[in-house]
């Protein structure tokens, strides 16, 4: 028990900001929050915060071990739950935020059969490119393509994901296939845009990671019609797997430069740390696990017309 409220103040200390916040949500002398947090970190043999009087700040090992307790943490609220609301059911609404394009290919269109299962739900889907401040804006669910970075949220991982540069194979038959990230400069980029500015390409080169600013005639802010281009010929582009899977089985697209891909960029449902987690938010997390993890699911999207 000593144990897992040392690593439970932990977390709430970081989440809330400082011991005497800490303190006053359990109703305790900072103190108390201190010595518990001594008492971590003297069992770990590790600084885990640096704390001075005005700031605190997560050690290279306190980030890590703060991964591992909230992923601690949410199970054993999961457990807890999962035994007192055993003979309950899901009921509420829920306000769920995604990226556009995947939300459209792959949030939307499992919503009815997650709604035929939980008939007490109810679902206001927000699409949209922006990180969205899933506390100040009161979202239960936000799905994100990238890796979890706010210690103030707990993430759960629905699936793998990878970028890879991709084209046609009439264009790689008229133009070459790149073999070095160096061909690059040779071919017609199709870049995406954001807010003015033109995102880079992310890859590995000899165990290093590098960012290289592509050319191209025609960049885009919209994934989709970077996608349609490359399918009409129009160049490479760099994109995720969730959008070009299906067309890569299917021969429509072609992989380039496999060898220096870049780490994934997996796919996870994040929201708001809480004690007791609403049963439909559990519920909904675990049908798009579940729905993901399907060995068919991704080829299955293409061929009922929702392209992956």
């Amino acid at each position: 028990m000593g144990k897992f409220r040392e690593i439970s103040t932990f977390v709430e200390v970081v989440a809330r900001g400082s011991l005497s916040a800490a303190a006053r949500a359990e109703g305790i002398a900072p103190a108390m929050i201190g010595r518990r947090l001594d008492a971590l970190e003297a069992r770990l043999g590790v600084k885990l915060l640096q704390r001075t009087t005005r700031r605190l700040a997560l050690t290279d090992e306190g980030a890590a071990f703060l991964e591992d307790c909230q992923r601690i943490l949410a199970e054993m609220d999961e457990a807890e739950a999962a035994v007192s609301e055993r003979s309950a059911h899901a009921k509420g609404h829920l306000l769920v935020s995604a990226p556009a394009g995947f939300g459209r290919r792959h949030v939307a269109p499992l919503l009815p059969s997650f709604l035929a299962e939980h008939r007490d739900v109810t679902v206001n889907l927000n699409l949209n490119d922006r990180v969205v401040d899933v506390v100040g804006e009161g979202v239960d669910v936000a799905i994100r393509i990238a890796s979890l970075g706010d210690s103030n949220l707990v993430g759960v991982k629905l699936a793998d994901n990878a970028r890879v540069v991709v084209a046609s194979p009439g264009y790689l038959k008229r133009h070459g296939t790149p073999r070095t990230l160096a061909d690059l400069s040779r071919h017609n980029c199709l870049a995406i845009s954001s807010e003015g500015s033109q995102r880079g390409w992310s890859f590995r080169d000899h165990q290093k990671m590098v960012t290289l600013k592509v050319a191209g005639n025609m960049v885009c802010n919209d994934g989709e019609v970077l996608l349609d281009w490359a399918l009409d010929g129009k160049g490479l582009a760099w994109r995720s797997m969730w959008e070009v899977g299906a067309q890569i089985e299917a021969g429509k697209l072609v992989t380039v430069l496999d060898a220096y891909a870049a780490p994934g960029n997996d796919i996870y449902a994040v929201f708001a740390q809480r004690r007791h987690l609403p049963l439909r938010i559990r519920a909904f997390v675990d049908f798009l696990r579940r729905a993901y993890a399907q060995p068919d699911y991704w080829r299955a999207e293409s061929e009922t017309g929702v392209e992956a």
